[in-house]
């Protein structure tokens, strides 16, 4: 009960801001997101029409698609998500904050992704077009971003006949600003990339690992190999993950000790537990690997403090 409560508070939230971004931003200068909504805005703009029953209407065809694609649990808060984000924006009456449009754009995209983004990580969809990708993901085997980027080719192409290339072009600005701002909100701000290393010195680049970048890995056996060198003899295969900022720093590391390593590259979009979270402190690198981290200042310490235990015996003698 406590995690659905969350949830649906934080549905909310997203429903707010994506219905900022859209009434105080996109629609009072008919911008266009791409999606179900750019669908109502555009019609709004030819006919004059309510936005939020066209949002509705237009959404219809594609919460029947959801019944049949997705869980009853996500049909049910994407339902309450899209009802909820078309009374936003009928009773939402906020004053339009700029008129230039560069601004507009960008910070309705802004808005509109992080609503959407925090709605989609609590299981709910806010926009059909993500719907009829995994639709369609599932009947033909086209990837749904592929789907969601050619739904919305025909979108913006139809807005620059119908209303002006430069309401589309502008529109396609908004709908890049909101598509990485979904992926931030999603993934979060962090960039972590994974790595894959076969070496023959995979010991020494193990302990450089733990004690020049501060992670944590995962070693496993290669029963066998072939490569450019031969028949591969058994050996320990090094997965770890590192933030994107220490990658040059890692790669100069493995290089300095084998020229010749296997390295494969691979992005992470999400992390949860393990050793590498945040930076590690130094204090944090000691309790990762006690023997492998010890500064001359510690060994200073220790010898301090051994020298004192001594002491402390010929004083007690």
């Amino acid at each position: 009960m406590k995690r659905l409560l969350s949830e649906i508070f934080q549905i909310s939230i997203g429903i707010l801001l994506a219905s900022i971004g859209l009434k105080m931003f996109l629609l009072p200068n008919g911008f266009l997101d791409g999606g179900v909504t750019g669908i109502a805005i555009l019609l709004g703009e030819l006919f004059g029409l309510n936005v939020s029953v066209l949002l509705l209407i237009v959404s219809i065809p594609f919460l029947i698609l959801a019944w049949f694609t997705l869980t009853k649990r996500i049909f049910i808060k994407s339902l309450i998500s899209i009802i909820g984000l078309a009374i936003f924006i009928q009773v939402e009456n906020f004053s339009v904050v700029t008129e230039d449009k560069l601004l507009i754009a960008i910070f309705g995209g802004l808005s509109l992704g992080a609503g959407i983004g925090i709605t989609i990580k609590n299981g709910a969809v806010l926009d059909g077009s993500e719907i009829l990708g995994i639709f369609i993901n599932d009947r033909l085997g086209i990837s749904i971003g592929s789907v969601i980027l050619g739904f919305n080719a025909i979108l913006f192409s139809l807005t620059a006949i119908l209303l002006s290339v430069e309401i589309a072009m502008y529109s396609i600005l908004t709908f890049l600003v909101t598509a990485k701002i979904i992926d931030l909100v999603i993934e979060g701000f962090e960039d972590f990339v994974g790595l894959m290393i076969v070496s023959e010195n995979y010991i020494e680049i193990e302990e450089e690992l733990i004690k020049v970048v501060g992670t944590g890995m995962t070693l496993y056996k290669s029963a066998r190999g072939y490569g450019k060198r031969g028949t591969q003899t058994e050996k320990d295969i090094i997965h770890t993950v590192i933030n994107r900022i220490d990658i040059r720093r890692t790669y100069n590391l493995i290089e300095k000790i084998d020229p010749n390593a296997f390295i494969i590259e691979f992005d992470v979009n999400r992390i949860k537990g393990g050793i590498l979270t945040k930076y590690l402190t130094a204090d944090g690198l000691k309790k990762l690997s006690p023997a492998l981290y010890t500064t001359d200042d510690d060994e200073n310490d220790n010898n301090a403090k051994n020298g004192q235990e001594k002491t402390s015996k010929t004083v007690k003698k």
